[in-house]
């Protein structure tokens, strides 16, 4: 067994395929599934179902990952100690629904970033399934998704609760709607409205929220922060967590304002999700990076009170 098997099991873990993770490597393609193969002999298990729309690790290889990446990491650090300079680290990644991604997400990064001058981290929008799968298989190492109370957690996942908040209506500043304490169904209905596509949890809410009938004229568009950016714009309203609004650079240069929704009490939690048992070393520091700026984060409620947010775990 060679550590370069090793690092290329995780490189097509990471991106889904030979024909992807041969360009990343900078090999051919038949000589990575070569070395894999050998490495699926020598430890006796499949390691990779091989498809036509690409490779994705395999229940065994999903079994074995954790061991590989600790071997992987250790590597990693006896490279540094030993003052290699070319040595590679790890790419990290963590996909995001994109919520509280100016006021959670980024100021982690930049603290995870203090600590680590030499880390990668890649960040991808993915919807919340995409991110679960992705997660379990390991070609992310972490996830940030939105959770409805009573939402069921994922099998063979971890989840931390980062920040608790509620479903909001978000306007332009100028917005009729913007003068009142709280908006209702009925007059969000006919608004012209942002809707999140399906497969985000607050396209869910939206359809609960509006029993099914839907704003005659609406738009969809992928994640919170193209949402934000077309309520800006003045092409519609729409309905997100208060904290992927409140502290947002367009909220606070005065260009979106949020109001509660009338008679709903819906909570709404950010959960980071991750593999369970030990995290790799640097997983786990990008880790409690967020919990860090989560717990010192204090969220303005629409109503002008303020809720401190504290993490906790999640089933």
């Amino acid at each position: 067994m060679r550590i370069e098997q090793l690092e290329y099991l995780a490189a097509v873990t990471q991106h889904g395929s030979l024909r992807r993770a041969s360009e990343r490597l900078h090999i051919s393609q038949p000589a990575l599934s070569e070395a894999l193969t050998k490495l699926e002999r020598e430890l006796g298990v499949t390691l990779l179902d091989r498809r036509r729309s690409g490779a994705r690790i395999s229940r065994q290889g999903r079994d074995l990952l954790q061991n590989m990446v600790d071997v992987l990491e250790a590597v990693d650090r006896l490279r540094q100690a030993a003052g290699d300079q070319g040595s590679v680290t790890r790419l990290l990644r963590i996909g995001t629904v994109n919520a509280a991604t100016s006021t959670l997400l980024v100021p982690a990064l930049r603290l995870f970033q203090d600590r680590h001058p030499g880390a990668t981290v890649e960040v991808l929008d993915a919807q919340q399934p995409e991110i679960h799968q992705g997660v379990l298989e390991g070609s992310l190492d972490l996830g940030l998704v939105n959770v409805l109370a009573g939402d069921d957690a994922p099998a063979d996942l971890a989840g931390t609760a980062l920040v608790h908040g509620r479903p909001v209506v978000v306007l332009p500043a100028d917005h009729a709607l913007a003068a009142q304490p709280a908006v209702t169904i009925d007059q969000l209905r006919e608004e012209r409205f942002v809707a999140m596509r399906a497969g985000y949890l607050m396209h869910r809410f939206a359809h609960r929220l509006f029993e099914g009938r839907m704003p005659r004229r609406c738009h969809t568009t992928d994640g919170a922060e193209m949402g934000k950016l077309m309520v800006a714009e003045g092409l519609g309203i729409t309905v997100l967590p208060d904290y992927s609004v409140v502290g947002d650079p367009l909220e606070r240069t005065g260009l979106l304002v949020c109001r509660p929704i009338a008679g709903d009490e819906t909570e709404v939690t950010l959960v980071l999700r991750h593999r369970e048992g030990q995290l790799p070393g640097r997983v786990r520091d990008l880790r409690a990076a967020l919990v860090e700026v989560a717990r010192g984060r204090r969220t303005p409620e629409p109503t002008g009170t303020v809720m401190e947010v504290v993490p906790s775990q999640t089933a």
